[in-house]
């Protein structure tokens, strides 16, 4: 064999060893590499399972285990809202003006007495009205008054005036709502029921006009029909009678007895002579205007009461003054009191 046969024969034997070479470094590289991820992936389970461990764990007595024995109370719970409350908007408190005491007493006697801002000189129960703001008699406002409190609803009977005030308030954009002034119990009961609807307390509403049903059924009238006279007075000066259609004269029915006037209508100058020709069996008045002409004593002063059967007899009534006249939510009481004086 010659040289030149020798030669690529040595050549190829070379690239032989020298690929077999490459091919062993390769596997030892190959190994060394997974060797590196092996002892890489045992580091990392050894560090995770002691992260583990380091975690209290309960034993079986339910302890703790480790030091820490503190018996400090769980974080509570965050508080839960309702989805009905969650969905009710809140509710925000109107601004209210009362004209006349019934109305005013009603819608106290519906708990939405708050919302008051301010109310009409009639306006005398609760006590806790005398607080409010006044903006005249419901029946003389004067329009600048109201307009001036910006209020969200202002709330009177038909009884509100005069006319011309009731227009420049609606032309004014104030919200006035009228309900009807009727002195009768129908009427007191729909008084009540309307100005409940408009103040969304239909269910207090309901229980009052059972209430002032239960007192009305109370009423146990006389068998003996008496004669009452009703005298309105703010002071000596001051002092009139109650003849036919007024509430003085639609209570004294309703208690069972009969008016002592029956020549006139409407509220007249008390006169000797008239007080002695109407004889009447029980002399009826308000609180405040007994309290204004001295008490009974003032009563008996008064010319012609001395004569009458009443006046002899010192037979005198006092009934608060809304309760008596306002046909509002304590008119059932009022007449309960009256019903037994005529006994």
């Amino acid at each position: 064999m010659g040289i030149g046969t020798t030669r690529p024969m040595i050549r190829g034997f070379a690239m032989k060893i020298s690929l077999n070479i490459e091919s062993r470094r390769g596997d030892r590289t190959l190994r060394a590499m997974a060797l590196r991820w092996t002892c890489a992936l045992t580091l990392a389970a050894v560090v995770c399972g002691c992260s583990k461990q380091s975690k209290p764990q309960p034993s079986a007595l339910g302890t703790k285990a480790g030091p820490d024995k503190t018996t400090s109370a769980p974080a509570p719970a965050p508080a839960k809202v309702s989805e009905t409350a969650a969905k009710e908007p809140k509710q925000v408190k109107q601004k209210l003006i009362t004209l006349g005491g019934s109305i005013t007493e009603t819608v106290f006697a519906l708990g939405s007495g708050d919302s008051i801002i301010a109310v009409d000189v009639s306006s005398v129960f609760p006590p806790k009205v005398h607080q409010l703001p006044k903006v005249g008699y419901h029946r003389q406002l004067s329009a600048e008054g109201v307009i001036s409190l910006s209020p969200d609803l202002v709330l009177g009977s038909t009884a509100v005036g005069p006319p011309k005030v009731v227009a420049q308030l609606k032309e004014a954009g104030i919200n006035l709502v009228q309900v009807n002034d009727e002195k009768t119990i129908e009427g007191t009961r729909k008084r009540i029921a309307a100005i409940a609807k408009i103040l969304g307390k239909q269910s207090e509403g309901k229980a009052l006009i059972d209430s002032l049903d239960q007192d009305m059924k109370a009423v146990k009238q006389s068998t003996e029909v008496k004669k009452v006279l009703f005298i309105y007075a703010r002071g000596a000066g001051a002092v009139s009678v109650a003849g036919q259609k007024t509430a003085a004269d639609a209570m004294i029915r309703l208690a069972g007895g009969v008016n002592a006037v029956q020549e006139y209508e409407g509220y007249k100058p008390i006169n000797a002579e008239s007080i002695v020709s109407a004889a009447p069996d029980l002399i009826l008045l308000t609180t405040r205007g007994l309290k204004s002409i001295g008490g009974a004593d003032g009563v008996s002063k008064l010319k012609g009461v001395s004569l009458t059967p009443a006046g002899k007899n010192k037979n005198i009534l006092a009934i608060d003054d809304l309760m008596l006249l306002g046909f509002g939510p304590r008119t059932g009481k009022a007449l309960r009191q009256l019903a037994e004086a005529l006994k």
